[in-house]
């Protein structure tokens, strides 16, 4: 695929980022300075995020809402953000105008493994949720059937995370308070 020119301001990587999803439809993240870009996801990865969307969605506390395809913005960077593949936040940011989500109204930030995605870019995306200062994350792994929950990162680095197998629950702390069944979740074809 041939990108079209572009022309963005020197130092701008954020219309750099948007310019090359509007080219291409890929997903952009801008982390640590570096444009990461990745494709749309495929059916079973789309279809995890569904079910955790709808279980969140079932149960959530009052005030608060899951969204997809929300980014958020790392603290002192004004260029780096990040798009977990599901995000919960407070509801008012249906009627907020902004396009990054501050890190501290993030109550949960989920990734959901791509088939492809390596063990150091999984590394990556999880420091820089810890760095952000996201309190909850989720990594939900298809590749293998498990999952980990990182909590209340100290100093840039979560401690180590509550993991489990696909059938386990997954209880998520207050203000959530609520349990994910993984069972539900789709494996990736095992090759």
């Amino acid at each position: 695929m041939t990108l079209p020119a572009m022309h963005p301001r020197p130092g701008n990587l954020r219309e750099v980022a948007e310019q090359i999803e509007r080219a291409t439809g890929l997903r952009v993240e801008i982390l640590g300075g570096a444009l990461v870009m990745s494709p749309t996801p495929r059916g079973k990865h789309a279809g995890s995020i569904r079910r955790l969307r709808h279980q969140l969605e079932a149960s959530m506390p009052s005030g608060l809402a899951a969204y997809e395809v929300t980014s958020i913005a790392m603290p002192d960077d004004s260029d780096d953000y990040c798009t977990p593949d599901l995000v919960v936040l407070p509801d008012s940011w249906d009627t907020d105008d902004d396009w990054l989500a501050d890190p501290t109204d993030v109550e949960l930030a989920v990734e959901v493994i791509s088939k492809s995605e390596k063990a150091t870019q999984i590394t990556g995306k999880n420091g820089w949720y810890a760095a952000a200062r996201i309190r909850l994350l989720l990594v939900i792994d298809p590749r293998v059937g498990r999952w980990a929950l990182y909590r209340d990162p100290v100093g840039g680095t979560y401690p180590e995370p509550v993991e489990g197998d696909y059938g386990d629950q997954i209880s998520l702390p207050a203000p959530l308070s609520l349990s994910v069944d993984t069972a539900c979740l789709p494996w990736y074809d095992r090759e």
